[in-house]
C-alpha cells in the first residue's frame, strides 16, 4: 500500500494542494512506445495481462502518460524488488517499490534441472531467448513466473495518493514491462536469478548429463625435446576437440540411426487456437470494388475452403 509521512495529518485541502501537472524531466526512462500498448514480447504482454486480471487496468492507465512523458528517473530490479524513482508534481521525487516474493534455493534447483534435462530449452535459454512453453515449465514445477493474486505483489509509494496502484506505481509497471523487452532475464533476476547465474547452472548441468568433461591439465611443466623428432611442438586440443578427447568413438553405424534424433525427448508443445481457413479475410473485409468487391470475397473464401486442411 502506499506510504504516507509520519506527524499530523494534515487536511485533505493542504494535502493535495499542490497537486498539478508533473514537473518536466530531463533524461528520465522513457517508454519506447508513444502511443497504442505497451509490451511486444510475449513476456511484458503477459505480466501487464496479469496486472488488468486483478481489475487495475483503470489505474494501470493513469502511469502510461508518465512513462511516455520520462517521469521515472531511475528503475532497479534485484531478486525480489523493484525499486524506482518517479517524478511527480511536487519538488522531491517519490520512492517506488513492488516486491514479489523470489523463489527459494531448492525451488530455483529444481527448475534448473528440468531446464537442463530439454534440450529445447537449455538451447532457447542459452541463445538468450524465452519460449513460450516456459511459463508452464515454472508453473509445473510449483513456481510460477507471474504473481497470481494482487496481494503477492506488495507495492510502496510515499506519495499521499491513497490509491494502489497510484500513477507513480503504475508508470513504474509499465517501464518494467519494457524493461522485460529488452532483457527477458530480468523476469527471471527479480524472481531470483540472473542471467549469468542461471546460464551457468544450465552448461554446468548439460556437461554433467552429457558426460562431457575437460580433460586434466599437465601436472608440471613440458618436458625438454630430447632428440630431433621433438622438435616439433604438437598443439594441445582446445574448443570442442579438448570437450571430446576423452570420449570413446562411436562406430558410423550406430551415429547414423540417430543422427536426426533429439538427444532427449522434446516437450510437448502447448494445444493451439483452432481456427478456420477464412479467418485472415474475416479480419480484413471486404476489398476495394476495383478489384472484385465483395464477390472477390466470397470466391476467396471458397477457395481457401476447398484447398484447406481435409478435417476443416
Amino acid at each position: 500500500m502506499s506510504e504516507r509521512s509520519a506527524g499530523v495529518s494534515q487536511p485533505s485541502t493542504d494535502r493535495f494542494a499542490d497537486y498539478g501537472r508533473p514537473r518536466r524531466v530531463d533524461g528520465g526512462l522513457r517508454a519506447r512506445s508513444a502511443r497504442g500498448a505497451i509490451g511486444s514480447s510475449w513476456w511484458s504482454r503477459r505480466f501487464l495481462e496479469v496486472l488488468e486480471s486483478f481489475a487495475l487496468g483503470t489505474r494501470l492507465t493513469r502511469g502510461r502518460s508518465y512513462a511516455r512523458a520520462g517521469q521515472v528517473l531511475t528503475l532497479d530490479i534485484a531478486p525480489g524488488r523493484v525499486s524506482a524513482v518517479v517524478q511527480g508534481s511536487r519538488p522531491q521525487p517519490y520512492q517506488v517499490s513492488i516486491a514479489l516474493k523470489p523463489f527459494p534455493a531448492a525451488r530455483w534447483s529444481r527448475i534448473e534441472a528440468e531446464l537442463a534435462g530439454q534440450a529445447f530449452f537449455s538451447a532457447r535459454l542459452l541463445a538468450g531467448d524465452l519460449p513460450d512453453e516456459l511459463e508452464e515449465l515454472f508453473v509445473a514445477a510449483g513456481a510460477p513466473l507471474f504473481p497470481a493474486a494482487v496481494d503477492e505483489l506488495t507495492q510502496r509509494c510515499n506519495c499521499p495518493d491513497f490509491a494502489v496502484p497510484c500513477k507513480h506505481l503504475a508508470a513504474t509497471f509499465y517501464l518494467l514491462a519494457e524493461a522485460f523487452d529488452a532483457d527477458p532475464f530480468e523476469l527471471l533476476h527479480w524472481r531470483g536469478r540472473s542471467r549469468a547465474q542461471l546460464l551457468d547452472e544450465l552448461r554446468a548441468r548439460r556437461v554433467g548429463a552429457t558426460g562431457a568433461a575437460l580433460p586434466p591439465a599437465p601436472a608440471g611443466p613440458p618436458s625438454e625435446p630430447d632428440g630431433p623428432e621433438s622438435s616439433v611442438a604438437v598443439a594441445a586440443p582446445v574448443g570442442a576437440a579438448r570437450a571430446l578427447a576423452g570420449l570413446p568413438a562411436t562406430p558410423l553405424a550406430e551415429s547414423a540411426d540417430r543422427f536426426w534424433m533429439p538427444s532427449v525427448p522434446l516437450p510437448d508443445r502447448p494445444p493451439r487456437l483452432a481456427t478456420g481457413p477464412d479467418l485472415l479475410l474475416r479480419q480484413l473485409g471486404a476489398p476495394a470494388p476495383a478489384i472484385g468487391g465483395p464477390g472477390l470475397l466470397e470466391r476467396l473464401r471458397r477457395a481457401y475452403r476447398a484447398f484447406g486442411p481435409a478435417d476443416r
